[in-house]
């Protein structure tokens, strides 16, 4: 029977070196080890190249290689014949091959040593399996996720909301899949960032921290719209670094007060990121990660992408759902009397940065957002609100198009859950919240080249 390439993925990891023969066009033979050979489809490979060495010599004189794979569990081996095709130096394939590749060179003591040119795809003609004695058998069945799959899709589709929908997801990737340690990010609509929304397994939630295109395993899915897999822990794509280098790319010192911390793992092994991806567009992006090295394969990547896309469209749908028309009187009610020492609220206008009392809190749409919340309650005693009305309102500043606001009263909503219970958002219906005060509030505005204004704090 012939071999199916996806039958042998496992071999295509990078767990133990591949081999590649090629020929010169006088006839001489070449053979040499090679780092990594990725599953592309079907019918294609994807070999690194690395360097300007015989074997990349050959191939471009002479496009047919046979190439030799060992599958890590049960050692059978593979001999693919394979063509040359074309080499890819950005792009998709490119930049998760480039995560891959960084990861195995940290496995084996090259970081620094293997750098990837570029992403060599060949078209597999054939598979043979090689025979030099009986292969290992495996301890366990094959990974079957089509069950896990089909409850975690249903429980999906029941979401009531936005805050439902990604608080199922993490549920289900613990409890179906034995993902522990994950996290959802969405995408801003400038697309200079993603921040996250939720997450599982962490001593801190991390909501609200920032990744920007390229940064870490994450940036790298949202930058390539493609899923990246590393099964090695690497600095490279390491989030402490990738952050500290960001801040300093900005002139920013890395203890900087407005940086609300990644919440990753210190001894993290294997990553996955996934874009999620709706209409063409990035929604946003599913994060895993494990202290055990090669705990996420094919299987969970196949998996995750599935719950991503169906997550990225749900989230669309929600964000485009029709909201209630602005309804005064609906949303202006008499508040009760708060008690107890008042909170200090100072907002930085530059960048709508929020800090309650002495802490930071938020900045950006959500800070103004809070902003607006606050000086409603303070100046008119008011608590109920309302989606459409944030939208319509200049001094928030939402983009004009895939805003994201029910994503961002999410992220508010969670950052006061956690940094100041005073102050609550509750969700009262289709498109409608509310502001629960707990105790009085001082509202402090600073702008640029003003000094501090103080608010009237009226709290009757």
């Amino acid at each position: 029977m012939p071999i199916a390439l996806c039958s042998i993925r496992p071999a295509l990891e990078g767990t133990i070196p591949a081999v590649i023969a090629t020929c010169a066009l006088d006839g001489t033979p070449n053979v040499s080890y090679i780092s990594e050979v990725h599953f592309v489809d079907e019918a294609h490979v994807a070999l690194s190249f690395q360097f300007f060495s015989k074997t990349r010599q050959n191939v471009l004189e002479n496009p047919r290689a046979t190439v030799v794979v060992i599958h890590p569990v049960t050692g059978a081996q593979y001999r693919l014949a394979v063509r040359y095709l074309r080499t890819e130096e950005s792009g998709p394939l490119f930049e998760c091959m480039k995560a891959k590749l960084a990861g195995i060179a940290s496995q084996t003591g090259m970081t620094g040593v293997f750098r990837l040119r570029g992403a060599d795809v060949y078209r597999v003609e054939s598979i043979a399996e090689v025979y030099y004695g009986t292969p290992v058998m495996p301890d366990a069945s094959p990974v079957n996720y089509v069950g896990p799959l089909r409850q975690a899709v249903t429980r999906l589709a029941g979401a009531p909301d936005l805050a439902a929908l990604f608080d199922i997801l993490l549920d289900c990737l613990h409890r179906d899949f034995g993902i522990a340690h994950a996290m959802v990010l969405m995408s801003d609509p400038g697309g200079e960032k993603l921040y996250a929304v939720a997450s599982r397994g962490y001593a801190e939630s991390g909501v609200g921290a920032e990744v920007r295109p390229g940064e870490g395993v994450i940036g790298a899915a949202a930058r390539a719209r493609t899923p990246i897999r590393i099964s090695h822990a690497t600095s490279e794509f390491g989030y402490g670094r990738a952050a500290r280098e960001a801040a300093e790319s900005r002139g920013l010192s890395a203890g900087l007060a407005e940086e609300i911390h990644f919440p990753g793992l210190p001894e993290s092994q294997s990553q996955i990121a996934v874009p999620m991806l709706a209409g063409g567009h990035l929604v946003g992006v599913l994060f895993a990660e494990s202290t055990e090295a090669g705990r996420f394969g094919y299987e969970e990547e196949d998996a995750l992408c599935v719950l991503a896309a169906v997550v990225a469209n749900s989230a669309d749908l929600y964000e485009k759902e029709p909201e209630p028309a602005v309804d005064k009187a609906h949303a202006t009610r008499v508040a009760t009397t708060p008690t107890g020492p008042p909170v200090r609220i100072r907002r930085y206008a530059e960048n709508d940065s929020i800090f309650v009392d002495e802490d930071y809190l938020i900045k950006g749409v959500a800070g103004a957002i809070l902003w607006r919340l606050v000086r409603g309650y303070v100046d008119e005693q008011r608590t109920e609100y309302c989606n459409r009305e944030l939208r319509l309102d200049p001094a928030i500043r939402l983009p004009d198009v895939s805003e994201n606001l029910e994503a961002r009263l999410i992220l508010l909503q969670r950052r006061l859950e956690e940094r100041c219970p005073a102050l609550r958002i509750e969700k009262t219906g289709r498109g409608r919240f509310r502001l629960n005060v707990a105790r009085p509030l001082a509202l402090v505005d600073v702008r640029p080249g003003a000094p501090e204004r103080t608010g009237p704090g009226r709290h009757d």
